[in-house]
């Protein structure tokens, strides 16, 4: 496929993962879009997709290879996981823990918030109840600041 269609692909994924259109998302897929390849803003269908809570074009995203935990746009988005708990998507939260999103991986390439962090923040009990469980702590950062 050429470069030219694989950016209209991905531009058209990060939409329609962003409105939570599954079977577009879907069709977009099999019509040859990568799952993991972020749009000329640096913005990944995962991310869209999490940070609007659309559950199940998360799982959809995760289940045709995008990896859980792979950051968003040039330093103002983060982790996917991050982007739902901030918002309280606790669906979209459950199926990124089950496809093995690290619950303590701070956004930034390591230097800014984790997924509790925002969750804590909300705040979003349901969402730091997941991420207990599946072992999420605060950062030493936002412990020393709040």
């Amino acid at each position: 496929m050429n470069r030219r269609r694989q950016k209209k692909l991905t531009k058209r994924l990060v939409l329609a993962a962003s409105i939570g259109e599954l079977a577009e998302v879907r069709t977009l897929l099999r019509a040859g879009a990568q799952p993991a390849r972020a749009d000329a803003e640096g913005t990944t269908p995962l991310y869209a997709a999490a940070v609007n809570g659309a559950a199940d074009v998360v799982s959809a995203l995760l289940d045709a290879g995008a990896h859980p935990d792979t950051e968003s746009g040039h330093g103002s988005e983060g982790t996917p996981l991050c982007a739902a708990a901030c918002w309280g998507h606790a669906d979209a939260v459950r199926v990124l823990l089950k496809h093995g999103a690290d619950p303590v991986l701070r956004e930034d390439h390591g230097t800014g918030y984790c997924p509790m962090d925002w969750a804590l923040a909300g705040p979003h009990a349901d969402v730091v109840r997941l991420l207990r469980e599946a072992g999420g702590t605060r950062s030493a950062d936002s412990r020393a600041g709040g």
